[in-house]
């Protein structure tokens, strides 16, 4: 069963002092970098991952990106998985990552630190400050387990820890929520060589409640896609949102609220092109076949429409 609704969560608003970086170890002291170098030759996300069904990069209006010393396309590559940062915010635009589960690859998880990516500046990435003496995770956006198949799935999973792929994320949703949904997605859907392409990333507003120097995003979206046993090629997207009261000193968070939608709807969020990608879903093609929009609350698996 997948549990959607939590119980309203209050996070503490007043600033952390600026921590000591000189002051010996510890956890802000010692945040990593990985240099340009170690991340050479990363094969990033790849738009041919499903065979003839082409699902390139969303495209950002100009301005939105983080732009990477380099590079003209603002990508940040990894193994599987590509990260656009956006312009002012500190955290991803969207993630995009190809999967394989016929390839998988169980990679247990200890010892892993969170790092910097050195091809972009420290300042333009939230790290270990944003996240101390908080009920916030670091949350994956790019699940831990999505990129690690093949002979590269110790790289890919390592990978995963840079802040760039980080979000700040209440425990509930982080542990609990996205990981039921995407779990249920990919085990219950048929698809052509277990594969899947999914994009995620945060909807920014105007009005996000800023904290510790980020503004915090109140909504995450998702879009996978993958081509069914029949050969047909398919998409579907998601959005959870949750109510929040800001007050002088707190962030009472309410209830989270999951919701299948379209990716028309998430473009219009978001701002981001998906292409034509949108044609291939259905609460898309119902949208605009009927002129209204079209939303699924999701209260467990049997709500799910693919």
């Amino acid at each position: 069963m997948i549990d959607l609704d939590f119980r309203p969560r209050l996070i503490d608003l007043r600033p952390l002092a600026a921590p000591d970086r000189a002051a010996g170890p510890g956890l802000l002291a010692t945040a990593r970098v990985s240099t340009p170098a170690s991340l050479a030759g990363r094969e990033g996300y790849r738009s041919d991952h499903l065979g003839a069904f082409a699902v390139d990069l969303p495209v950002a209006p100009a301005g939105v990106a983080l732009p990477v010393p380099g590079r003209d396309d603002a990508r940040l590559d990894y193994e599987h998985f590509t990260i656009v940062m956006a312009q002012g915010r500190r955290l991803a635009l969207f993630t995009a990552v190809n999967l394989d589960g016929g390839a998988s690859v169980s990679v247990p998880r200890g010892g892993d630190r969170w790092s910097f990516d050195g091809r972009i500046p420290e300042a333009a990435q939230a790290g270990d400050d944003l996240y101390a003496d908080n009920d916030f995770d670091r949350g994956h956006l790019v699940r831990r387990e999505d990129p690690n198949w093949g002979d590269t799935a110790q790289r890919a999973n390592r990978d995963t820890f840079h802040f760039t792929n980080c979000a700040p994320q209440l425990s509930a949703f982080n542990q609990r929520t996205w990981l039921e949904l995407e779990d249920y997605l990919l085990a219950n859907t048929r698809r052509v060589k277990e594969r899947a392409s999914v994009f995620t990333g945060p909807v920014f507003r105007a009005d996000d409640p800023v904290y510790r120097g980020v503004a915090i995003p109140l909504a995450y979206w998702k879009v996978v896609a993958f081509v069914h046993d029949d050969g047909r090629p398919s998409a579907t997207a998601y959005l959870l949102d949750h109510d929040v009261d800001l007050a002088a000193h707190s962030l009472l968070f309410g209830a989270f609220r999951t919701y299948q939608r379209s990716i028309l709807s998430i473009a219009a969020l978001t701002g981001l092109d998906f292409g034509g990608l949108a044609q291939f879903d259905g609460f898309s093609n119902e949208e605009r076949a009927m002129g209204v929009t079209v939303k699924q609350r999701i209260t467990g698996p049997d709500d799910i429409r693919v």
